[in-house]
């Protein structure tokens, strides 16, 4: 350790203006990335919504997405997963080209009708516009890897308007059960400077009404444990669905642009089925509506198999929006079985099967909070604890890391990818989680 003879509160004085500028620079390009995606994607859907005919040149477009990926994007095509192995293991840097790739992805699915959201592709903005910083700045392997945790934090808060929640899911999201606490101040000074950026130029974000949240009682307790199980498994179905798809859709068909404009084929004919336009696009229509009154009990699953459909075949886009849509509508119909307000139900849906999903209960609860009130808060906690617990070692983001084991015996360090491996082939791990269930 080095010596030196100045206090420390002085040398944190330094520390603390250092980072305020750096992290600062990389909040202020991710909420202007963000801003420029969501007015994007609101004028995508009401083109879209205003000239239908758009839906059946999906295939096309589709081809178009992978053969610009498969010529001039095959070093940026691990998108998330390939910026938390970045943090894990610095290799290279992170290329410039995939915020505007995966900015022009992204647009072209909602143009044209796919099942996608947005959080995916403000994240890779924000992690490539935090690591053109650390380039320009020549910054050593440790504070890229804190710049790269700030680009994720910046992306998402500003995308959704939760920079607290945005905050604490870059420190989260890169290993279960584990919080990387050296990146805390980078990254909620990147969230919070983000998420003013959108409002400055104009740009809102959707409003979720949650009227009335009940008293807390020992019936209320059991029934958000009841609704936060099933919120897990159904984050979990949706994550091994997705990657179940995605391996198959490669195992078939070899040459990759081909692969989205099979996806574009079979959501064009879904939605060809009655009452199936609702599951098109963010869905946020849909995601409001879920909040007001009780809808279809199986608007959830619809949501489902579009987006695993649309996603593992290669289109561009995020998940997490649409695991809101899928959330709030399966807690809508919950609602109607578990005795609870409709409202809350469908907020504590929209965030648990999110922390489901993506393993990050904190910042799902706190995203709560923000969006819907301090009011919500202890529900939404053991919702999405619970959620968290019953998704078992599945995820969204395959190239999350194992901190800490939901069951003990999960070796650490483990990608979540290689853990699903040794399931297939009846590994150590494999037996344990089996033993363990």
């Amino acid at each position: 350790m080095k010596k030196t003879n100045y206090p420390e509160q002085l040398l944190m004085l330094v520390y603390l203006a250092r980072w305020l500028l750096l992290a600062s620079v990389v909040g202020a390009l991710a909420g202007l990335a963000s801003a420029a995606l969501l007015l994007s994607l609101e004028w995508a859907t009401d083109t879209r919504n205003a000239h239908r005919w758009l839906l059946w040149l999906l295939p096309l477009a589709g081809l178009a997405v992978g053969l610009v990926y498969h010529l001039l994007g095959k070093s940026v095509e691990g998108g998330n997963n390939l910026l938390i192995d970045e943090i894990h293991d610095p290799r290279r840097i992170v290329p410039k080209r995939m915020a505007p790739l995966i900015l022009l992805g992204t647009v072209i699915t909602h143009l044209f009708g796919g099942s996608a959201g947005r959080e995916g592709t403000a994240v890779q903005m924000g992690g490539a516009l935090a690591d053109m910083v650390t380039r320009i700045g020549r910054l050593g392997p440790d504070e890229r890897r804190i710049l790269l945790m700030a680009g994720i934090s910046a992306g998402f808060a500003s995308v959704f308007g939760t920079p607290l929640a945005g905050a604490v899911f870059g420190l989260e999201v890169l290993a279960i059960g584990r919080l990387r606490y050296d990146a805390i101040l980078p990254c909620f000074i990147a969230a919070i400077v983000s998420d003013q950026v959108p409002a400055l130029l104009g740009v809102h974000h959707t409003h979720y009404a949650i009227p009335f949240v009940p008293h807390f009682s020992i019936g209320i307790f059991g029934a958000t444990l009841a609704a936060g199980i099933v919120f897990g498994l159904v984050g979990m179905v949706f994550a091994q669905a997705t990657h179940g798809l995605s391996r198959l859709v490669k195992r078939l068909i070899k040459f990759p642009p081909l692969r989205p404009f099979a996806g574009g084929v079979a959501v064009l004919l879904l939605a060809l089925l009655p009452g199936t336009d609702k599951y098109l696009g963010l869905g946020i229509p849909t995601i409001v509506e879920a909040f007001e009154k009780p809808l279809p009990l199986y608007d959830f699953a619809g949501k489902i198999v579009f987006t695993v459909t649309t996603l593992a075949s290669g289109f561009k886009g995020g998940e997490v929006t649409p695991l809101f849509y899928i959330g709030a509508t399966l807690g809508n119909a919950l609602a109607q079985l578990l005795a609870m307000p409709v409202p809350v139900l469908a907020g504590l849906g929209f965030v648990a099967v999110f922390a489901g999903a993506a393993n990050t209960p904190i910042a799902s609860t706190i995203m709560a909070i923000e969006l819907f009130g301090p009011e919500i808060g202890v529900l939404a906690g053991i919702a999405c604890v619970v959620s968290y617990l019953f998704s078992g070692h599945t995820g969204i983001y395959h190239a999350q890391r194992i901190g800490h084991g939901k069951r003990v015996a999960i070796p650490e360090g483990m990608r979540l990818s290689e853990l699903a491996g040794l399931r297939k082939r009846g590994g150590k791990a494999d037996k344990t989680e089996d033993s363990a269930g």
